[in-house]
């Protein structure tokens, strides 16, 4: 069994304008069916049905996959930022444990142990 992987030129021009459109911008499937060519009250319609084919559907997780890894290494280097220069002495402690925590030195969970029953303490001073 050889599955091919989508790309670009396995999609009509339409659907790859749809997908590039709604990963990058956020709009709705009519604003984005409008964008890529769709016409009149149909857009939308017409947009959903292309984006349920499962080609234009592995198109779209390599663009999504795409732009979260490069959003990725934006959001690092923010991080880094503030661990290192934010005004907030707060803010600073909390990028810090968060880049801790994605490199996998993550502190241990606290909790708290109850201990049910009576128990008595005597002092003797004398």
């Amino acid at each position: 069994m050889n599955k091919k992987i989508a790309s670009a030129a396995d999609i009509h021009p339409k659907a790859k304008i749809l997908v590039d459109t709604l990963v990058s911008t956020g709009c709705t499937i009519k604003e984005a069916s409008l964008i890529a060519g769709y016409k009149g009250n149909s857009a939308r319609v017409n947009g959903s049905k292309m984006l349920h084919k499962p080609e234009v559907q592995k198109y779209m997780m390599q663009v999504i996959n795409q732009t979260l890894g490069i959003s990725s290494a934006k959001a690092v280097n923010k991080l880094m930022s503030l661990s290192a220069g934010a005004k907030s002495e707060y803010v600073q402690l909390e990028a810090s444990k968060d880049i801790l925590d994605r490199a996998g030195f993550k502190a241990p969970d606290k909790h708290q142990h109850l201990v049910a029953g009576d128990f008595k303490v005597t002092i003797d001073l004398g």
